[in-house]
C-alpha cells in the first residue's frame, strides 16, 4: 500500500493532466524524477483510491487550504452553481408513450468564489436536480472560517430571509436581487427590510455590488475550459472526487497566477 499523500497527489495530477489513467502514469514518473512524489502508483490503484468515500472530505479541506493565501486580498464573494455531465444514466417510464426512457445524470458544483481573483473558498457537490438556495448557508459559513467577508452576491435563486440572515451573521452584506412579487415586510428579519429598501431606492448602486457575481460565470468557464465539463469516472463517489479535484486544480493555477501578478507568498495556513 502506497502512502496516502502519494495517492492523493496522483489523483489530483490525473485530473489536472486530463489524461486517462494509463496515459498519465508517464507524468507521474516525471514527477518522481523531480522529487514531487516518492512513488508511482499503478493506474488501477488510483482508480480504487478515487472510489474511497473518505477522500472527498480531505480534498474539500485542501480546497479551503489552497484558497487561504488570498485571504488578505479577497473580501467580496459570490455564490452560484453549474452542472457537469457524467457517464451514468437514469431511467423512467413514460406513461404517455408507454415505454421506458433514459436520461444522463448530472452533478452540480455549488461554489463560493472571491470576485477579485476567482479563487474558490468553499464547494459542495450535489445531484443535478438539487436547488441552489439551501446550499448558500454552508458555503458562506465555510468561507467565513478563513476569510473576512464584506459582501456576498448571488442571483434571485438565493433570495430568502434565511440566506440573508446567514450572510449578516458572518458580518457581510447580502446583494441578492428581489423578485417582483416580494415586499419589504421583514417578517422578523431586519436585514430583509434593509436590503429591500436598498434595492428599491438605490437600485443602481445595489446593482454595482450585485454584478460582481458575474465573475462566477467566468470562474466556471475557467474550470470547464481547462479541465473539461464532463466527468470520466464511472461510479458516483469517484465522480464527486474527480469534480472536487477539478476545483482544487483550478485553485492551484489561480494561486500560481497571483504569486506572479500580486507578489503574494503561497503560505497555506488556516
Amino acid at each position: 500500500t502506497l502512502p496516502f499523500g502519494d495517492m492523493l497527489f496522483a489523483t489530483v495530477m490525473k485530473v489536472y493532466t486530463g489524461f486517462s489513467l494509463r496515459r498519465f502514469i508517464s507524468d507521474m514518473k516525471i514527477a518522481k524524477e523531480m522529487g514531487l512524489t516518492e512513488n508511482v502508483p499503478c493506474y488501477s490503484s488510483v482508480s480504487n483510491f478515487m472510489n474511497r468515500e473518505e477522500v472527498k472530505k480531505i480534498i474539500e479541506e485542501m480546497i479551503k487550504l489552497s484558497a487561504s493565501p488570498l485571504k488578505e486580498i479577497e473580501k467580496d464573494f459570490a455564490v452560484d452553481s453549474s452542472g457537469f455531465s457524467t457517464s451514468r444514466f437514469g431511467r423512467w417510464f413514460d406513461y404517455k408513450w408507454g415505454k421506458e426512457r433514459k436520461f444522463r445524470v448530472w452533478l452540480k458544483a455549488h461554489v463560493c468564489i472571491g470576485t477579485k481573483t476567482n479563487i474558490c473558498s468553499a464547494v459542495k457537490i450535489t445531484e443535478g436536480q438539487e436547488n441552489d438556495s439551501p446550499q448558500l448557508a454552508e458555503l458562506v459559513r465555510k468561507t467565513a472560517e478563513v476569510f473576512n467577508i464584506s459582501e456576498v452576491s448571488g442571483d434571485k435563486a438565493y433570495n430568502s430571509r434565511e440566506n440573508l440572515k446567514v450572510i449578516e451573521e458572518v458580518g457581510a452584506e447580502p446583494f441578492i436581487p428581489f423578485k417582483k412579487n416580494v415586499t419589504g415586510k421583514r417578517g422578523g428579519c431586519s436585514i430583509w427590510k434593509k436590503m429591500y429598501h436598498y434595492f428599491i431606492y438605490k437600485h443602481d448602486e445595489f446593482l454595482e455590488h450585485y454584478h460582481k457575481r458575474s465573475n462566477v460565470e467566468s470562474y466556471f468557464n475557467m474550470v470547464k475550459t481547462k479541465f473539461g465539463d464532463s466527468l470520466k469516472s464511472k461510479k458516483q463517489t469517484a465522480q464527486i472526487n474527480e469534480l472536487m479535484c477539478k476545483i482544487l486544480a483550478n485553485n492551484i493555477t489561480i494561486v500560481i497566477q497571483e504569486i506572479a501578478e500580486l507578489g503574494i507568498k503561497a503560505e497555506f495556513r488556516i
